[in-house]
């Protein structure tokens, strides 16, 4: 687009081009024009001179051999002719092929009755074999005394400028017009286009009236048209009106293969050099931005210090933003070390703070005669060392923000599996979980779930004292689930619908946004489930935050 004024500029001066040679086409048409007139009228008035001179020899039986002999002579004249006063022809230089009849012509009456000069077109099956411009002279001496006329034939391809005039086309017609406008004689008849009203006034009063027509094949020509002999005669010249196409043939070289040959010049050296320049080094750069795009930012464009001063400036533009974005990266990856080791070292001494209380309501537990105060004294017990636990699988987890579940459960459950100290059990505990990573804030409502529903079975559902406790923790697309079941058997009556373990469990499901449910088996056994929707995946990580596993894990609790 920047070098399309170029090419304009050469389709200007090409049009220019054409424009001002089309001008000087039809200039040098009139200018053919006006000298073949200038030389035709010279050469009758020489005509009419040399008939004047052959006029008293034209008399007797010599007249066609002296009018032969000057025809091979006088270059231009087609023939001589001697008629009488009737219009008879008594000689010829060259002999007609039939005697025509001119008594009643025009140029014929004109010099009998009187004028000493004619000049006709002469139509060439009369008088010549091509067609002719016809200059003739009276005999006799006195006005009175009319004995003949004596004619000279000139061929009207003498009249083409293409003889005269090597810049014109070769296919140039000629024709004679009289002063009605009717074509007396041509080169070509069909190779004129007839003139417009009013051509003869401006013939005569100007130079030549140029006019562009449509000839007798359809082909546009450009014509003028010139007097020869007053208003009487007048000399049509036609020639083929100047094409584009034809012209740029003509002038290709010069007018259009020189400027196509700059712009295309231009175009290269211009595709070369923002090739070369700008866009191989832009490309560099950009391949340099997608690297550190991918957090690689030890790679530099050292390459670039060969390149355009614009280009050295941005690609230390880059160089300076990825010495930047590395400081910077290193000093966010201390303030998160820093950070995660304090959050560390918080939820260290929370876990140390919740077990110095579980030790105080353990000693306080011991003193404690009441046995309902004892069972709630353990209860609560139970529930500090759950949350106890949540605060050291914070500090003990890589990542602050999740805490794996299923190991979660396993320590959970082995805690209150422990917490009847050294006495054997006869309860065992089941644990079967998938693979699930949650926040803090969700883990806490789920592991109190499971210690009041782990809590509640060994409580309530073993009346004989032995049995099987079974934890299942699935997880699915829609929805996760914590299963605590036993097989234990209620004393009569128990429908597990009492107490402050129901109350909390239910509170814990509202808090995860979900729902309890809770069912006796026919014999005895107890099923409490928790079912909560899963957890929005992290939107700065990539992965989801968990994965289905494959396979399942399974250990047994007996103390």
């Amino acid at each position: 687009m920047a070098l399309s004024p170029v090419l304009m500029l050469g389709v200007l001066q090409a049009g220019l081009g054409y424009t001002h040679d089309a001008e000087v086409h039809r200039e040098s048409l009139i200018e053919a024009a006006q000298r073949g007139v200038t030389a035709t009228r010279a050469k009758m008035q020489a005509t009419a001179a040399v008939l004047q001179t052959l006029a008293p020899q034209t008399v007797g039986p010599d007249c066609a051999l002296r009018l032969a002999s000057l025809v091979g002579h006088l270059h231009g004249y087609e023939n001589f002719i001697r008629l009488n006063a009737a219009g008879k022809v008594q000689c010829a230089a060259i002999p007609l092929q039939t005697n025509p009849h001119i008594q009643n012509s025009e140029w014929f009456s004109r010099l009998r009755r009187g004028a000493p000069l004619v000049a006709a077109a002469a139509a060439p099956d009369f008088y010549a074999q091509r067609p002719a411009i016809l200059t003739a002279i009276r005999t006799g001496d006195k006005a009175s005394d009319f004995d003949g006329v004596l004619v000279g034939l000139m061929a009207i391809d003498s009249l083409r400028p293409a003889v005269a005039d090597p810049t014109l086309s070769k296919s140039t017609e000629v024709a004679l017009l009289d002063g009605q406008g009717r074509m007396a004689a041509s080169t070509n008849a069909r190779a004129f286009a007839p003139p417009q009203p009013g051509w003869a006034a401006q013939a005569a009063t100007s130079d030549g009236y140029l006019f562009t027509g449509k000839d007798g094949f359809g082909a546009s020509r450009v014509q003028v048209i010139a007097p020869l002999v007053d208003h009487d005669l007048f000399v049509m010249l036609s020639a083929p009106a100047p094409r584009f196409l034809s012209w740029a043939r003509l002038n290709a070289i010069y007018n259009i293969v020189f400027p196509l040959l700059g712009w295309l010049a231009a175009w290269v050296a211009v595709w070369v050099a923002t090739d070369r320049v700008v866009i191989r080094w832009l490309s560099y750069l950009d391949r340099i931005a997608s690297i550190y795009a991918k957090g690689r930012f030890s790679v530099r464009p050292v390459q670039a210090e060969n390149a355009p001063r614009e280009i050295r400036a941005l690609a230390q533009t880059l160089d300076s933003m990825a010495d930047g974005i590395v400081a910077r990266d290193l000093s966010l990856r201390e303030s998160i070390e820093h950070k995660d080791t304090l959050m560390r070292e918080i939820h260290h001494r929370v876990k140390n703070n919740l077990q110095i209380i579980t030790s105080l309501l353990n000693m306080q537990q011991r003193v404690l005669t009441d046995p309902a105060a004892r069972e709630a004294m353990s209860d609560t017990r139970q529930r500090i060392t759950a949350l106890a636990l949540i605060y050291r699988a914070l500090y003990q987890s890589p990542d602050l923000r999740r805490v794996d579940v299923r190991q979660f459960l396993e320590e959970l459950i082995g805690q209150i599996c422990a917490g009847d100290g050294a006495r054997p059990s006869p309860i065992r505990t089941e644990l079967s979980a998938d693979d699930l990573d949650i926040d803090p804030d969700k883990l806490a409502p789920l592991a109190l779930f499971a210690v009041e529903g782990i809590a509640n079975a060994r409580k309530h559902g073993f009346v004989e004292g032995e049995g099987l406790i079974k934890v299942n923790f699935e997880v699915t697309a829609d929805q996760i689930t914590l299963e605590i079941s036993d097989n234990g058997k209620r004393a009569t009556g128990d429908q597990g619908n009492e107490g402050v373990g129901r109350t909390l469990m239910s509170a814990f499901a509202r808090q995860l946004r979900g729902r309890m449910e809770f069912t006796l088996t026919e014999g005895g056994g107890a099923v409490v489930r928790l079912i909560f929707p899963p957890p929005e995946p992290p939107k700065t990580d990539p992965p989801p935050p968990f994965q289905l596993s494959t396979t399942r894990r399974h250990f047994d609790h007996q103390v």
